[in-house]
């Protein structure tokens, strides 16, 4: 598990791509490594991976397996990549952001930057049908970071777009201050709203049947969102 507070960035400085399997290998930030033995965990822009050779100081290798390279932005990984990193959380440990399991579930795109004064705002466009498990104010993994959503905005199809503001501290941990319009990053949604969303629909499309899929689409077209139903039953 991890928390979703990156520790720092590390870079790409070996690449060894084998049918099926890449190994790759970063330089980690300073005293990220203290204890780091082989076989531990370690959040790579949101994927966790496992060490499997400590080469030198400030060193760790990484074999990723094929369904991870087609999955996330791992396969286009270079030389010189710079990626968010974060150590699995210790028993005790504070959960500054959310728990977070590593596991990727989709990956959005950045569609707009700005940068009003003392922020940046990254807006990224999330394909469909995830957009019905982020809400405004709710948690959302994004490259292994915690963060809030602003605002955001949901479409008949099921995708959409949300925001996030991040403070200068953010962008001085993190890599986000060098994603452009267009940059792929991976969201871990958070596990909590899933299961009441995904309760909430199992348990209307057992009630309406093959109704649901005409409600879903006679609301989307009156601007009515049926996934808001699990944010209300939370707050009730």
């Amino acid at each position: 598990m991890f928390t979703g507070i990156v520790q720092g960035v590390a870079t790409v400085v070996g690449l060894e791509r084998r049918p099926g399997l890449s190994t790759l290998t970063f330089e980690l930030p300073a005293a990220f490594d203290d204890g780091l033995a082989i076989g531990a965990s370690v959040a790579c822009d949101g994927v966790c991976l496992t060490v499997t050779e400590r080469p030198a100081a400030n060193r760790a290798s990484f074999d990723v397996m094929g369904q991870t390279l087609a999955l996330t932005t791992l396969g286009g990984w270079e030389v010189g990549s710079r990626l968010n990193v974060e150590r699995a959380a210790k028993e005790g440990a504070e959960i500054g952001g959310h728990p977070l399991s590593g596991h990727v579930d989709v990956t959005a795109t950045v569609s707009e930057v700005r940068r009003p004064d003392n922020n940046h705002v990254l807006r990224l466009a999330v394909p469909a049908p995830w957009m019905r498990y982020i809400f405004a104010k709710g948690y959302v993994g994004v490259n292994g970071c915690s963060l809030t959503v602003a605002t955001l905005e949901r479409r008949p199809d099921g995708s959409g777009w949300f925001e996030v503001w991040l403070i200068p501290e953010t962008l001085r941990m993190t890599t986000f201050g060098q994603k452009g319009e267009g940059a792929a990053v991976h969201l871990e949604i958070d596990r909590a709203t899933q299961v009441v969303v995904d309760t909430v629909r199992e348990a209307l499309s057992e009630q309406l049947g093959p109704l649901l899929p005409v409600l879903e689409r006679l609301a989307g077209q009156q601007g009515i969102d049926l996934t808001e139903l699990p944010k209300a039953l939370i707050r009730s």
